[in-house]
């Protein structure tokens, strides 16, 4: 494990360079590692295991459009691809990434296919944080652990494929084995994390429920249509609008803060640029900042996870889901994002 500095800080995290791939393997060689779930997480890190040589079986439901999309994936029905209930009986780890409601109403079917020894594996803190609202309560026989990519699934698989791995976090809950440890910095890596940080179930769920409906998708996309409305309503077009608010961060400036960090992002900016950002910086931070100690406050009550699995648990939340987004595709905003996308240079007809 390597000591790194962050800030004043010093942190213990694990790199692939001290924990290599055949370490993870030699670790998981007497394991089979079955995916329940086929939606967001579970394609990507099935996928990125099969390719590093775990031996990994796939569970979903069959005859649904994830059973198809896994199928299409080279998943073999009844080789290497399952109903949820025969890959749940058939692993000795079990990697719990179905959606969060999901969990909960498969819980208690599925919960009852964990043997003495088992690995329990999530890749959020979300059922066993909220098992007051969830219902799910492991068994103390078994290692109970989660490793969470700080990425979409999208994400693991092309960071994977292009080599570059994407961070993920890890903890364990529960250690009935006395090897819950190795066995879970052992999937982490197999799953192609580009390295692996500490943390707990709970830290894990309040930092990742605030972040997403924070600056990674709520806040980012409120600010965004915020700035596009306040330069459509004095007189600039959609094109110059959407370009200002939304293309010049994420082809060019954000590029930029990945590479180096928001300081050489400034510094590679125009000076008149750099002015205004330092002087408006904290003025943006001061206004948002009662909104994001609310946002905590809603997470760590529980509030979020309420709203989460009512929602999610409705039996029309696709099509209302599909409603809610339609209004974001159809907006002029994201139109014209359309538009200016499709006159990238890439996309230019030859």
């Amino acid at each position: 494990m390597a000591k790194i500095k962050f800030g004043s800080v010093e942190e213990t995290v694990i790199t692939r360079d001290e924990y290599p791939l055949e370490k993870a393997r030699e670790i998981l060689k007497d394991e089979v590692v079955a995916v329940l779930g086929y939606g967001v997480q579970g394609p990507a890190q099935s996928l990125n295991m099969r390719d590093n040589g775990i031996n990994v079986i796939v569970g979903q439901r069959k005859g649904s459009p994830n059973w198809d999309k896994a199928l299409k994936d080279g998943w073999v029905e009844g080789e290497n691809l399952f109903t949820l209930e025969e890959a749940a009986e058939r692993g000795t780890v079990i990697q719990y990434l179905l959606s969060d409601a999901g969990q909960k109403a498969a819980w208690p079917t599925l919960g009852e296919f964990l043997d003495e020894g088992d690995m329990l594996y999530f890749s959020h803190g979300f059922g066993v944080t909220y098992k007051d609202d969830t219902g799910i309560v492991p068994p103390a026989n078994v290692d109970v652990a989660l490793v969470a990519p700080k990425g979409s699934g999208t994400s693991v698989r092309r960071n994977f494929l292009d080599g570059s791995g994407i961070n993920a976090s890890y903890a364990v809950h529960q250690d009935f084995t006395g090897k819950a440890d190795e066995r879970t910095i052992a999937l982490g890596i197999a799953i192609g994390a580009g390295y692996l940080f500490p943390t707990t179930f709970e830290k894990e769920v309040y930092s990742d429920l605030t972040g997403e409906r924070g600056i990674l998708i709520g806040a980012l996309s409120g600010v965004m249509e915020a700035q596009y409305n306040v330069l459509r309503k004095n007189g600039h077009s959609p094109s110059e609008a959407f370009n200002e608010t939304v293309e010049e961060l994420t082809q060019s400036l954000i590029r930029l803060v990945a590479e180096n960090g928001m300081d050489w992002m400034y510094a590679n900016c125009s000076t008149t640029a750099q002015r205004g950002a330092l002087d408006w910086h904290p003025k943006f931070r001061d206004a948002v900042a009662p909104v994001f100690e609310d946002l905590y406050e809603s997470v760590t009550s529980g509030e979020e996870c309420r709203i989460t699995l009512e929602k999610n648990g409705d039996p029309n939340y696709r099509e209302n889901l599909e409603a809610e987004l339609s209004v974001m595709h159809n907006s002029e905003m994201w139109q014209a994002g359309a538009a200016v996308r499709s006159l990238r240079p890439e996309n230019w007809k030859k």
